[in-house]
């Protein structure tokens, strides 16, 4: 293995075993099962996959960066990131503190913490794609019925699928209340979803089967402001019955943003509804989005400190 350059493991145990007293979570049924032998083998397998596969990735990907074709409103991310993405899923990672019965493992969050902690000293723009998705998994766990959970959650567990975060709108940003995407009710119970969506992560590319879409939007009629807002299921491509997928679903990207020092992240403008044939599906109840969608959020601002965290960590590691 190469030597590490991301991260102090031994400072990395130290917080887990020795502040946090992780083990401690053995005491309860959830996690009796695991035992410090098991979550030495975990961070030992984020180090190895992250120094062989990720971070040797970055530098290629950030050179590269992502293609958009606007002919297909297609997006092409780095080559490099799609065999470090199936060495991430194949070792679990991505569904490592869902619960068993939807593929997961189980185990505690604050070891997930730990182990990302050396994805993201390897590369920030290479594991935007997995948090993002992260979340979105966990508001189907949380706010999905039992249908959604059904159709969604394994493959989104697997890695297989990805899913992003859709707040942000041309006129709406720190403003949330602002935004304008509507969506139209549907004899059948769905949804006709119709709007814009700008600097969305992971919003179109070719590492996931298909990607679920999170959104914002406002329940033709309803108030103003955050109250009127309400959170749907969007997927890039509609999903059949028995969990096969189906057409494409009426939502494109529309270009890319070029940040610097990420350039393999997908930062996406999406457009829902061009042809008025968007489907979407209610997440949660009515009216409940703002709230619903902060779960989201205030995992996301923990997957930016820990962005601040890896980088700098990679910085002193390189320094030393």
């Amino acid at each position: 293995m190469r030597p590490n350059l991301l991260v102090d493991s031994r400072d990395a145990r130290f917080v887990l075993f020795e502040m946090f007293d992780i083990l401690k979570l053995s005491e309860y049924d959830l996690y009796k099962e695991f035992d410090r032998d098991t979550y030495e083998a975990v961070l030992d397998l984020a180090e190895q996959i992250a120094m062989e596969e990720v971070y040797p990735a970055n530098t290629i990907a950030d050179k590269e960066g992502v293609t958009f074709n606007p002919d297909d409103h297609t997006v092409i991310v780095p080559q490099v990131y799609k065999k470090a993405m199936q060495a991430f899923n194949e070792a679990g990672f991505t569904g490592l503190v869902q619960p068993v019965e939807y593929g997961g493992m189980g185990m505690p969050e604050m070891l997930y913490r730990s182990a990302l902690e050396y994805f993201l000293a390897a590369s920030i723009s290479f594991t935007i794609y997995i948090t993002l998705s992260n979340g979105a998994t966990n508001l189907v766990r949380i706010f999905g019925n039992e249908e959604q959970r059904r159709l969604y959650l394994e493959k989104m567990v697997s890695g297989r699928w990805g899913g992003t975060m859709c707040l942000t709108e041309p006129e709406a940003g720190s403003d949330v209340g602002a935004i304008k995407t509507k969506a139209y009710r549907n004899a059948d119970g769905t949804y006709s979803i119709k709007g814009q969506k700008i600097f969305i992560s992971s919003g179109e590319n070719d590492l996931y089967e298909n990607i679920i879409h999170m959104v914002l939007a406002r329940i033709d009629g309803h108030p103003e402001g955050t109250k009127g807002l309400s959170l749907f299921l969007v997927p890039k491509i509609l999903v059949n019955a028995d969990g096969t997928l189906g057409k494409r679903n009426d939502v494109i990207c529309t270009g890319v943003e070029h940040k610097m020092g990420i350039k393999g992240s997908a930062t996406c403008s999406l457009s829902f509804g061009d042809n008025d044939s968007c489907i979407g599906y209610l997440l949660g109840n009515e009216r409940d989005g703002i709230k619903n969608m902060f779960h989201m959020m205030n995992e996301a601002r923990l997957d930016v400190g820990l962005e601040g965290l890896g980088v700098s960590s990679a910085a002193y590691m390189h320094a030393v």
